[in-house]
């Protein structure tokens, strides 16, 4: 089979159906555009309507494909700084190597981080440390594959503690219309989640989640119908009868726009309901 997924991918399809297509409680707006020179702008605008508070951040991405290299620059209204430089499949085939760091001007807090990915078929693995003296925590995943079958494991270790502080297994199975997916995080957290392509407009996901020890089980189903070429609906429900509705419209070439609204129906007549409105803008 191909190079498969990372292991944070492992399972997107499904989230993305429960996920993409909504903004519940927030306006957003997003604006993304490309100078002539080759470099990437991302301005986000968000504001929460129960709050008040409004956000912003900024990246701008360049990309050197004769060296294999990529520069990220992020902001956000927070204050934060941050800078990422990629060279990726110059090394070695299929290597990714990345420094990550974040500088807050405010305190003068600095942080970084090196990740390294490599991948080819069958296997795709990764590692990142964090750049701290007095004792950095070093991450590794790594995931298999063979005939649709695919299993993961990251885990983490606490260098100053001497202390592994995460074990993650996950096991599925990937065909071009089906996608099965169960993980195990810490042995406590158990998940699991169906996503099938059932049309080439109409889509499903089941979502299933517990703890152990507790009788506090999390399940949830979602759909996305796209009814033609510049609209979609999506719809989702969990346990809690708490009920998403989203509809995104292509207004004309690069202007995009999404309403969605999430619906307490144990609460139905105490309101409390939560509209979202958010525009997408590329050019």
């Amino acid at each position: 089979m191909a190079c498969p997924p990372a292991y944070c991918d492992l399972g997107k399809s499904a989230r993305d159906v429960f996920n993409k297509g909504y903004g519940f409680g927030m306006v957003k707006l997003e604006l993304k555009t490309k100078s002539s020179s080759g470099v990437e702008f991302n301005a986000l605008g968000s504001s929460n309507t129960d709050t008040g508070k409004a956000s912003g951040s900024l990246e701008t991405k360049y990309k050197d494909k004769c060296h294999g290299l990529t520069f990220t620059q992020k902001w956000n209204t927070d204050n934060t700084l941050g800078t990422e430089i990629c060279v990726e499949n110059k090394m070695v085939d299929g290597l990714k190597v990345a420094l990550d760091t974040t500088f807050v001007p405010n305190t003068g807090k600095k942080s970084g981080k090196l990740k390294t990915t490599y991948k080819r078929d069958y296997v795709h693995v990764g590692c990142s440390v964090d750049i701290d003296l007095s004792g950095p925590t070093v991450y590794g995943w790594a995931v298999v594959g063979y005939e649709g079958w695919l299993a993961g494991y990251q885990t983490a270790f606490d260098t100053a503690k001497y202390k592994v502080t995460q074990r993650n297994f996950a096991l599925g199975y990937k065909a071009e219309d089906f996608q099965l997916h169960t993980n195990v995080n810490d042995g406590t957290e158990f998940g699991g989640s169906i996503y099938q392509k059932v049309t080439n407009k109409v889509e499903t996901s089941v979502n299933l989640a517990w703890t152990a020890g507790s009788n506090n089980t999390r399940f949830g189903i979602a759909g996305r119908y796209q009814l033609d070429e510049k609209s979609s609906v999506a719809a989702k429900v969990n346990n809690a009868s708490l009920i998403g509705i989203g509809y995104t419209h292509t207004l004309r070439p690069g202007v995009k726009l999404t309403l969605s609204g999430l619906i307490d129906g144990k609460n139905f007549a105490a309101g409390g309901h939560k509209l979202g409105l958010a525009f997408e803008l590329e050019a």
